[in-house]
């Protein structure tokens, strides 16, 4: 865009040099009547230079090289007036101070002549670019602003100013508050509330709505969303919208709506203090530090100024890159990448005997359901004995604070993955009994745009063209984002004493058919038209629906409204397993089934 303007600056400013020469030479002819006398034509050789530079210095001065002439208005034609008139001033002065002056009427015929060359090459610039707009307005995207507000007078401000490089068209507002309706902002009528919606998409055939409301909650973007999909829209909104305002972010940040802005919820409140206390000054550690919950644990727990953090996972290379990345955030920091694995109680002892950490995130597990199911034993060497031999370190190191990240699929489990987590929240639990560390667990549902997780796997059936493939008709699962799931697990982990489960509230369940749909409309394709939604079958050791607590565990809440503690049970029972799991050095599957018997229904799960 810069280089855009820059070449036509220089365009106009060599043809101005040709214009001032052209517009003196005329005057001379036309004084004359075509016979100028050959001193003037002498003097007029003698003086070009200066008379020249005398004009564009001042045509440089009033700024008629810094004005967008496509928008010239009254404004800018009363700035070529005064620049033509000073300069035709001072070059007549110049030639009365230096004896060399030409007949007064060929001053006056130049000035008029400056006027129409001048004038006329910025006004048809103007009327070039109208008519280049008149012919596009064909292909211009007709757009519907939704928020009248300062963000939504800047996106219509910047549609309207930015006409070359965004082809839309700004054709109405759309705002709930109902004294704007009928009013006009940057010219453009505000035609009524959210509940006009449907019939301004139909009756202006909008392409477009953009939704400009910094402060609009998850649900008002929901229910734009849920209407704008009956129609062949799309639905874009703007990042960082304050700072759009600022002037500092470009209108090619608009973006398609996605499913994140829609299942995710509201900002969550943390108890910054609390958090801080636990925090700050002291050596975290991060198991699983590379994965998509161990890496958001890193990112976020460096906000609060720990001493030091140790990223500890197998995966050199997802360790690598959030260690890059933290470093380039927080160069100077203290930050220890480990590379080692929680099956190894060798590795882990060298870790904890030299960092002696203050505050241990567990977050190194195997996770994928089906994958688990063909290998059992890999599970529970990673899931529950790499859990122990984490806890165990911990208590002997004396950590202050230990946090399981678990999930719900611990909960009456019909997998094996499930199941080991089970045991791994039962196994915290029990530790937690006689030890000065805090333990505890923290269990929730699936997160979006994890690894391996839903979201990522139908964007990529999308991009390929389908078909996506949904298990069964009736699945629904949990959802949150990635950064709220990590801000609660943080401030759960403040909360901890002695082996509570927290379970976070996960909202309400979506149906996977549903998210599926949403997906596919938001990427700009019609369900069943475009991309097909094809049912594969339950897989091994799925459930139709997740849940939260088992029968026999009850819920008290906490002092934040969205984490809950479930009530302990059977963890006297559970002590004798814990002897055995101790001094199990073999894997034994009878083991997990001892413990956490499977509970595989038939109308639960499916081999495909």
């Amino acid at each position: 865009m810069y280089q855009k303007i820059l070449s036509r600056q220089i365009v106009l400013f060599i043809s101005d040099m040709l214009f001032v020469n052209i517009a003196l030479f005329t005057a001379l002819l036309l004084r004359f009547d075509g016979q100028v006398p050959v001193a003037y034509l002498v003097l007029f050789w003698q003086t070009a230079l200066i008379f020249t530079f005398i004009r564009l210095s001042i045509f440089f001065l009033a700024g008629l090289y810094r004005n967008l002439w496509q928008y010239a208005s009254v404004r800018e034609l009363i700035h070529i007036v005064a620049a033509v008139s000073i300069s035709t001033t001072a070059i007549y002065l110049a030639s009365l101070f230096s004896f060399s002056l030409f007949p007064r009427s060929v001053y006056v015929i130049s000035w008029l002549l400056q006027l129409l060359l001048i004038g006329g090459t910025r006004l048809g610039v103007r009327i070039l670019q109208s008519m280049v707009h008149k012919k596009m307005e064909g292909y211009q995207k007709r757009v519907l602003i939704v928020g009248a507000g300062e963000a939504g007078a800047v996106v219509a401000g910047e549609l309207k100013k930015n006409r070359e490089d965004f082809y839309y068209k700004p054709v109405g507002f759309i705002d709930d508050n109902p004294e704007k309706k009928g009013k006009y902002l940057q010219g453009i009528k505000i035609l009524g509330g959210r509940e006009v919606l449907p019939e301004i998409i139909q009756s202006l055939k909008v392409d477009e709505v953009i939704v400009a409301i910094p402060s609009a909650p998850k649900k008002i973007l929901k229910e734009i969303a849920d209407i704008c999909k009956n129609f062949p829209v799309r639905l874009k909104t703007l990042p960082g919208v304050y700072e759009l305002i600022e002037g500092t972010v470009s209108l090619k940040a608009l973006r398609d709506v996605n499913i994140e802005d829609l299942l995710g919820r509201d900002s969550v409140k943390l108890n910054m203090t609390e958090i801080a206390e636990y925090l700050e000054g002291k050596t975290v550690l991060v198991t699983g530090g590379g994965g998509s919950i161990g890496s958001e644990l890193c990112r976020q727990v460096f906000k609060y100024r720990p001493q030091r953090l140790l990223i500890f996972g197998h995966g050199e290379n997802s360790i690598f890159n959030i260690y890059r990345e933290l470093l380039q955030n927080y160069p100077g920091k203290d930050i220890i990448p480990l590379i080692g694995s929680v099956q190894d109680p060798a590795r882990l002892e060298e870790v904890f005997s030299l960092y002696k950490p203050h505050v241990v995130f567990h977050a190194a597990a195997h996770k994928h359901v089906p994958l688990m199911e063909d290998n059992p034993k890999e599970a529970i060497k990673n899931n529950v004995f790499g859990t122990r031999n984490v806890a165990q370190a911990a208590g002997y190191y004396q950590a202050k604070y230990f946090v399981l990240v678990s999930t719900d699929k611990a909960v009456n489990p019909t997998s094996v993955m499930g199941a080991t987590k089970r045991v791994a929240e039962m196994m915290v639990q029990a530790m937690s009994v006689g030890s000065s560390t805090r333990f505890c667990a923290v269990r929730f549902g699936n997160v979006l745009g994890s690894r391996g997780s839903v979201v990522p796997l139908f964007r990529e059936q999308i991009a390929a063209g389908g078909p996506v493939t949904v298990t069964h008709p009736e699945m629904v699962r949990y959802f949150m984002t990635i950064p709220e799931a990590v801000q609660l697990i943080i401030q759960a982990g403040a909360m901890g004493r002695k082996g509570e489960i927290f379970v976070l509230d996960m909202g309400e369940p979506v149906k996977i058919v549903d998210l599926a749909t949403d997906l596919i409309r938001l990427s700009g394709f019609e369900p069943g038209r475009d991309i097909d939604i094809v049912f594969s079958g339950i897989r091994p050791g799925e459930k139709l629906y997740e849940e939260t607590l088992t029968e026999m565990e009850g819920v008290t809440s906490t002092r934040h409204e969205k984490i809950y503690i479930a009530q302990p049970n059977g963890l006297e029972s559970f002590k004798e397993e814990l002897k055995a799991v101790n001094k199990v050095l073999k894997i034994d599957e009878n083991l997990l089934n001892r413990i956490v018997p499977l509970q595989r229904k038939e109308k639960d799960t499916a081999v495909n």
